[in-house]
This record gives structure tokens, sequence and C-alpha cells, in this order.
């Protein structure tokens, strides 16, 4: 048993396996993209407006009694659409920009207006819920009547908006404007 001793026996490794799950992942690859290309339907292009709210009260066509408000150039472009007025409104006292720690931005503006305190916020509840604000809350604790509209703005905030009337007849309403950045991210 004295065999001569031998060199271990050499194979060659062939690389044509991890070629061939190389080739086959590319041609899926490229037969998807094909397919793709094919039933592409693309992108149709839609378009916003602004929502006309039927009956009720009218919305002025200038807001120059919120310039105070709605002069601000860091408001997100999806949140200056809230700046609206019925007709027949005034500013009753000036504006403040109180910074009251409810965030970068808060502004209060009293005004007056030539309608009652329902259909002031009647007003709005269906022209800021028609640009995607939410109602969050109504009521006041002071027992003025106040509707409080939340939305997120593209600037990583939610922004407030509180109609708050302060006074009212059957005919005319006092009542205060607010904006606020809230300090809680979205």
């Amino acid at each position: 048993m004295s065999d001569q001793p031998r060199a271990p026996l050499t194979t060659t490794t062939s690389i044509w396996p991890a070629a061939a799950i190389l080739i086959t992942g590319a041609v899926m690859l490229a037969v998807f993209m094909v397919i793709n290309l094919v039933a592409d339907q693309g992108v149709t292009p839609t378009t916003t407006t602004v929502p006309v709210v039927v009956g009720g009260l009218a919305v002025a066509p200038s807001t120059q009694v919120l310039s105070l408000c709605s002069h601000n150039n860091n408001m997100p472009s999806n949140i200056s659409g809230v700046f609206l007025v019925p007709l027949k409104t005034s500013r009753s006292a000036p504006g403040r920009i109180p910074n009251a720690g409810a965030g970068d931005f808060d502004c209060y503006q009293p005004l007056h207006t030539a309608a009652s305190a329902a259909d002031l916020l009647g007003f709005y509840a269906a022209q800021l819920e028609s640009r995607g604000w939410n109602l969050f809350s109504t009521g006041s604790s002071n027992g003025n009547p106040e509707s409080l509209f939340q939305k997120a703005g593209n600037d990583g905030f939610y922004w407030v908006v509180g109609i708050t009337v302060t006074s009212s007849s059957a005919s005319s309403s006092n009542w205060t404007f607010r904006i606020y950045q809230n300090s809680q991210t979205i």
C-alpha cells in the first residue's frame, strides 16, 4: 500500500451559473420596463379651482381688512386662501400680532360685519371647509360664539383660524379673526 502521493484533483470553477443569474435578472428588468412603457397612461394634470359656495353671505372681493395678517412672507401657499371676509365687513379696531407663544405666526384682527352671528359663523364654516379646513371646535369658554378651524400647512405645521363673535344683533356682529401657526408639527 505504498501508493505514490498524488497531487490533489483540480477542478475548474465556472462563472456561467452566476452569469446566468445576472443575465436572467437583466432580461426580467428589461421585460418589465418594456411592459411599463407600453402600459403607461401618463399623468393627467389636475387643475385646482377656488370653490364657489352657493347661498349665505357673499365673499368680499377685497380682503384689505385682513392686510395685517395676510401680508406675511412666511405664510404657506395652501394656507393663504383663508383670508376672506363677507361683504360689508370693516375693521373695528387696529389688529395685533401678539406672538402669544402659539408658534412663529400669530395675528388678531377685530372686525365688524353687517350680518348676524349665525350667518357669519355659517359663512366661515361653508367657505373654509370647502377650502380644506377642518372645523374642530365650536362654542367658547367665555360664552361668545366661536368656530375654530385647523389645517396642515405645507410648512410642516398645523395652522388654526378662530372666528369669535364678541357682540351681535340680528343684523350686525363684532367679531375677531385670529390665525396662528400651532407650535406642534404635523
